[in-house]
C-alpha cells in the first residue's frame, strides 16, 4: 500500500471512531429521554385521575346550573 492510501485508511478510521462514539452518546441520551417521558407520562396520569377526583368531589357541591347572568 502507498502512503497516500495509508493516510487515507487512518483517517476514515478516525472519523468512524469519531461516529462510534457519538452513536453511543446519542444512543444513551435517547435512553435518559425516553426514560423521563416515560416519568412524565405516568406523572400526568397520575395527575389526571386526581384532577378527576377532585372535580368528581367538587360536583355535589356546586350546583350544574347557568349563572345569574345569563
Amino acid at each position: 500500500m502507498s502512503e497516500q492510501e495509508n493516510e487515507r485508511f487512518t483517517d476514515i478510521e478516525i472519523k468512524l471512531a469519531y461516529l462510534e462514539d457519538f452513536v453511543s452518546k446519542l444512543q444513551t441520551i435517547t435512553v435518559e429521554h425516553t426514560n423521563t417521558i416515560e416519568k412524565l407520562k405516568k406523572e400526568n396520569a397520575y395527575l389526571k385521575s386526581k384532577l378527576a377526583e377532585l372535580l368528581e368531589e367538587q360536583e355535589g357541591d356546586i350546583p350544574n346550573r347557568r349563572p345569574p347572568h345569563y
